[in-house]
């Protein structure tokens, strides 16, 4: 299977299913490179329908409290972009149809050159890149964001905010294949500011300029919120700092972390059943 195609396939298996998707982000090489790629595995066995990987980085500044402290334990590791496209490259390998998003911050895209890194992107096995400080203004501006994903076969993934204007999510699905990032209210991440439910006018607006899949993220950490979001609209879910949360709490117990994180995916894909 293509890179370009694990997406459309695994959004239409779950439409023949009737369920939602479920995606839990990680950042890379937390706590350690090796014990990454443990976590990677456990997220998998619980059925998650695509991974979004974060490459850790010194200021995130789209991500809450809990998020940043995993990205500077992964930095403390030793974390470099190297590492974490080998750590996505092994996964790939034993997981050929699992689709994968990468999350990282502009600087560590511009610094190795946009050519090269979408290069290193696709052979190590990535979908999809969300640039979150790579705005649509600036994809207008500097064409060669979009010219540069699509030479290497790469959904370059857009953020789509509350409250925006139909121009914008017009452009937002114009631009944005494989799936859009629907943010279920503005600010930062993390599991102490509640899930938001998009309005169904964003939602809407954003099917009725051809969207890609809508994935709901910011807040979501429990089954309800899942559920919300499906029921919103949203065609998925993404959690983070809940994802992060568990492995903080375990850091002491790796096999218990596993554990945690795969019977937490077990759960919040449960709650994808479509009634």
């Amino acid at each position: 299977m293509t890179q370009s195609d694990r997406f459309a396939a695994r959004f239409a298996v779950l439409a023949q299913k009737k369920e939602g998707a479920f995606v839990p982000f990680v950042n890379l090489c937390d706590p350690t490179p090796e014990i990454s790629s443990q976590i990677l595995e456990a997220l998998a066995a619980g059925g998650a329908d695509a991974l979004e990987l974060g490459i850790p980085f010194s200021d995130p500044c789209a991500d809450g409290p809990v998020i940043e402290a995993s990205a500077q334990r992964a930095l403390a590791a030793g974390s470099t972009t190297a590492k974490c496209l080998g750590i996505i490259k092994a996964f790939r390998a034993k997981h050929p149809d699992i689709p994968v998003s990468l999350m990282l911050y502009v600087n560590l895209v511009t610094a190795p050159g946009v050519e090269h890194f979408f290069a290193a992107a696709k052979d190590a096995g990535v979908d999809a890149v969300l640039i979150p400080d790579v705005p649509i203004s600036m994809r207008e501006a500097e064409p060669e964001w979009d010219a540069a994903a699509k030479a290497h076969g790469i959904h370059l993934i857009a953020i789509a905010p509350p409250n925006g204007t139909p121009d914008l999510y017009k452009e937002v699905a114009q631009r944005s294949t494989g799936y859009v990032y629907l943010l279920s209210r503005a600010g930062i991440t993390g599991t102490d500011k509640t899930a938001g439910r998009p309005g169904e006018a964003e939602i809407a607006a954003l099917r009725a300029a051809g969207s890609a899949p809508l994935l709901l993220g910011f807040g979501v950490s429990r089954p309800e919120h899942v559920r919300a979001a499906l029921e919103a609209g949203a065609d998925g879910a993404i959690a983070g700092s809940a994802v992060a949360q568990v492995i903080t709490e375990n850091l002491s117990n790796v096999p218990v972390m596993l554990e945690r994180l795969t019977a937490f995916v077990k759960e919040m894909k449960a709650a994808t059943a479509l009634r």
